[in-house]
């Protein structure tokens, strides 16, 4: 692919990252500080399992972009993030095809580990020094600043950080939004 692509497509992804960031704080900020009824919690809380499988099927998918057509090899940080993203697809598809809005149970959990990790590698990754990093500069590496847009503060870690948040904010709005009646 050629670097002008690239270039926007990170940008496309940084809009997008930048959209999913305000919507995420936005609902919990609504469900937890302003817990009367709401036209946008209800939205999310009906639609939460199409909500969750789009999320978690494009995250993948750009995810699947960048290491196999761009060839942006993933950290080892990524390959973990990796590990609890991709079978949130086939749980949120199987919970839409039978209608099962008691996955939360089963999602929270895989999106809890892999927020940790995103913070933990957005922490590396804005922060550290490069004699302290889990990974060298030398081969695949955080260090390396392989998407940097508006300013570097879209990066590939930034937005895996943004996809376990927004999709964080989806499970939490399904489970604790309680229309007054």
């Amino acid at each position: 692919m050629n670097p002008v692509t690239v270039h926007y497509l990170n940008i496309f992804l940084g809009l997008g990252a930048i959209i999913l960031q305000i919507f995420a704080v936005s609902a919990l900020f609504l469900l937890f500080l302003r817990p009367k009824e709401n036209k946008f919690l209800g939205f999310i809380d009906k639609h939460y399992l199409n909500l969750g499988f789009i999320l978690s099927l494009g995250a993948s998918l750009f995810s699947l972009v960048y290491s196999e057509i761009i060839n942006f090899l993933p950290c080892y940080l990524c390959w973990y993030q990796r590990i609890f993203l991709f079978p949130l697809v086939f749980i949120f598809g199987v919970a839409i095809w039978h209608k099962d809005r008691k996955v939360v149970k089963y999602t929270l959990p895989l999106l809890c580990v892999g927020f940790i990790i995103s913070v933990y590698q957005n922490f590396i990754y804005y922060f550290a020094d490069t004699g302290n990093l889990p990974c060298d500069a030398s081969g695949v590496s955080c260090y390396q600043h392989l998407v940097s847009e508006f300013g570097g503060y879209i990066s590939i870690p930034m937005l895996a950080l943004t996809i376990f948040l927004a999709l964080i904010s989806v499970v939490l709005v399904a489970h604790f939004y309680k229309k007054e009646d």
